[in-house]
């Protein structure tokens, strides 16, 4: 009898590398975010992606706001080519970082999502700005 746990079998190691090194290209995480604002090392710009009104409720210092919806070639005409989005939302129940990540990707921004959001960011024990 084998659990749920182990079946199907996991992937060889090799798969298993090449697997979670693919996905932190996609990924970061919010202590990563949080030692680059505090370290001086923001070489991406943080984009909340929700609501500005539900943003201003609670955001992390040093985000632009940009509800995912409005991504478009105009609003990031002020940033050049190259540059690294992080994008994040409320959290782990909410998909407007997918949606944001998306609406970059096909306009040929590097993107990546910061996992967890606004909820990993609170439980990570780092606080949010207010308006």
């Amino acid at each position: 009898m084998y659990s749920n746990v182990i079946r199907p079998a996991p992937a060889d190691s090799n798969e298993a590398l090449a697997h979670f090194q693919q996905l932190l290209r996609f990924e970061t995480d919010c202590w990563d975010v949080h030692y680059a604002i505090n370290h001086d090392l923001m070489d991406f710009v943080l984009l909340d992606v929700r609501a500005e009104e539900v943003a201003r409720q609670g955001y992390i210092a040093g985000a632009t706001f940009l509800p995912h919806a409005k991504i478009n070639q105009q609003a990031l005409s002020e940033y050049p080519a190259e540059t690294i989005f992080v994008v994040y939302c409320a959290g782990p129940h909410c998909n407007a970082t997918e949606k944001a990540a998306i609406r970059l990707a096909r306009l040929g921004r590097p993107v990546k999502k910061m996992i967890g959001g606004v909820t990993g960011w609170l439980d990570e024990g780092f606080e949010l700005a207010h308006d």
